[in-house]
This record gives structure tokens, sequence and C-alpha cells, in this order.
């Protein structure tokens, strides 16, 4: 067998420096999205959400970032879920960006809260039929007894609510509103580029950490 501890990769394709980076977090970010988006980095909005229940047992799962400004950023999940429970119960969060093909991550802290129900209705409607009737099926992170029962439900949906299902009570969206930024640059010999922004008084300070 291979041996894992001697896998690893040199990163070389790019640097971060103070004087190219934006002097906004949000303005880094865009920049660095948009790059991802262009350079086809598959799932580019593929994100890693990070949340504590109140055993203050930590979770992580993967969720698509909807919709980014400066209120924040947007994703939609079921609020029965255990992401949507424990954000419930402990509104602080964590996000997490992955870009391997460009050498890059993104880490997003701060305070998460629902978004308005005009907003998460309009997101709904826009979503494939499938999709719309799934929200409906699925008992997100519950115990079910199979596969065939999820089909059943996705059925039962689609023979009640036809073309037309309303978004569910209990399915929307949350917006994390960022109250610290890290922007993670890969380089040569582990001396990795790592730039944080932190609020400050209503003011974002720019800081390098060590790799």
């Amino acid at each position: 067998m291979n041996d894992i501890a001697q896998l690893r990769k040199s990163y070389e394709r790019a640097e971060l420096s103070e004087s190219a980076s934006q002097a906004d977090p949000l303005a880094q970010f865009s920049q660095w999205f948009d790059e991802a988006r262009r350079g086809e980095v598959p799932e580019p909005n593929a994100m890693t959400l990070a949340t504590v229940g109140s055993d203050l047992r930590p979770s992580t799962r993967i969720v698509l970032i909807k919709d980014f400004d400066a209120r924040g950023i947007v994703w939609y999940t079921n609020y029965d879920s255990r992401k949507g429970q424990e954000l419930a119960g402990n509104p602080l969060a964590a996000l997490q960006f992955h870009w391997v093909e460009l050498e890059r991550m993104v880490r997003i802290e701060g305070r998460v809260q629902k978004v308005d129900d005009a907003e998460s209705d309009a997101y709904y409607a826009s979503r494939p039929l499938d999709s719309r009737i799934g929200a409906w099926a699925s008992p997100q992170s519950q115990v079910i007894t199979g596969r065939a029962w999820l089909a059943a439900e996705a059925a039962r949906y689609g023979a009640r609510f036809l073309l037309k299902p309303p978004r569910p009570p209990h399915w929307g969206g949350f917006r994390l509103v960022p109250d610290r930024w890290e922007f993670w640059q890969g380089r040569k010999s582990r001396l990795h580029d790592r730039l944080r922004y932190r609020l400050d008084g209503g003011a974002w300070v720019r800081e390098r950490l060590a790799p």
C-alpha cells in the first residue's frame, strides 16, 4: 500500500500580497469567486458549513452558496435538519470554500439569521420541480425506513401539488453575516499566504497570519 504520510503537493500557482489584495473582504471574495468560475473549478459554489450543537459537538456538511452581497452569504435548507436545529440554538457558524485547482481557500465566520420569507419564496420558485417536491418529501436528517419510503413520499407530494408546490414552512434560506474572513493561497515550502480580515469598530482590519 502507498504510504499516506508521503502524499504531498507543492503549491506554486499564485501569491496573495497585501498590495494586490482588496481592502474590503467582500470585494476580495467576489474577485476570487469569479476567478473560480472562469477557471471552470468543479462546483465553485460548494462550501463547507460548520455548526455546533447544544452538546458542543461540531458538525460539518457541504452546502451551496446561492447569493452573496454586503448583507452576507446565503444558502437554503430544511430548517428542521440537524444544521437548522443547531443554528436555531447557536447562530454562530463558519463557512469554507476550497478551490483545489487554484490552490485557494476562503474561511468565513459570523452570525447566522434566516432570510425573509419573500426571498425564500422567490428562490424556491426558481428551483426545478423535482427539487421543490423533494423539499416536501424529505424529513432531512431524520431516520427513514428506506429509499422506497422516500420515493413514495415524493410521489405522494407530486400528486398532491402537481406543478405548483408552495414553499414548505420548514424550508428556506439562511444568511451568514461575516465578522471575520480569511483568504489562503498555497505557496511553496508550506509558507502559505494567509490574510485575515476582522471587524474592529465597524471597519475591516487586514492582517497577515503565519502559515
